[in-house]
């Protein structure tokens, strides 16, 4: 293994990834590459384990004119852009210490004997109660789900600069109509889920600006 060409590889994806504002419409990722860029999201890590997340990539053009009517933020990109992807968060209904959910997912997924679960879930409990205070309403619990979602985004627009494809974060977007707009669609698995970010994956139609940062010493503190 040459780690320093895979630290340099890394650096120069980095470099190449922007928020990309302008797809080519008729270029296409091909389904190796794109089910790359997907399988690094699915692996990502999240608290607990507990997987908060569905992502929903989005191929009717039908339904991305929708969003595109929808959001702000996607109008230029979800109908141009080769794929689409919605980023949906688990809701208090299925993350808060004693829903079905983690149990199940616990004892089908992770295959946790009773004996752990004794010692997990009292412990999850008290994270959410005390160490993060997140039972005062919903929508505390959901935004700590949606924070978790875009650990999943981040690792796949880096696997996707890796690979040469271009990419866009977008919260340009009303949150109540688009959950509307997913429900209607039968998407949101009774109340299970709620939108927290989308992505447009594709290739550019312009050269990025070089990039600009605030000094690193300025961003970068050893104490």
């Amino acid at each position: 293994m040459d780690k320093n060409k895979i630290k340099k590889d890394i650096i120069e994806a980095m470099h190449f990834r922007h928020a990309t504002k302008k797809f080519d419409p008729n270029k296409q990722i091909n389904e190796e590459d794109f089910q790359f860029i997907l399988e690094t999201g699915y692996l990502s890590p999240s608290s607990f384990g507990i997987e908060p997340w569905r992502f929903l990539v989005i191929q009717s053009p039908e339904l991305r004119e929708k969003i595109k009517n929808t959001s702000w933020g996607a109008r230029g990109k979800v109908t141009d852009a080769s794929h689409f992807v919605i980023f949906l968060a688990r809701t208090a209904k299925d993350t808060k210490y004693d829903a079905e959910y983690l149990l199940d997912h616990y004892q089908n997924i992770h295959h946790y004997p009773d004996e752990a679960l004794q010692g997990l879930l009292p412990m999850i409990e008290n994270f959410q109660k005390e160490d993060f205070d997140l039972l005062v309403d919903d929508r505390r619990m959901l935004d700590w789900s949606s924070k978790q979602t875009y650990i999943a985004l981040a690792n796949m627009m880096t696997a996707a600069a890796q690979i040469g494809v271009d990419s866009c974060p977008i919260e340009g977007f009303p949150m109540k109509e688009m959950n509307e707009l997913l429900r209607e669609e039968g998407l949101l698995d009774d109340d299970s889920f709620s939108i927290s970010v989308m992505a447009a994956f594709g290739y550019r139609v312009q050269d990025a600006l070089e990039k600009s940062r605030r000094p690193f010493d300025d961003i970068v503190k050893f104490v």
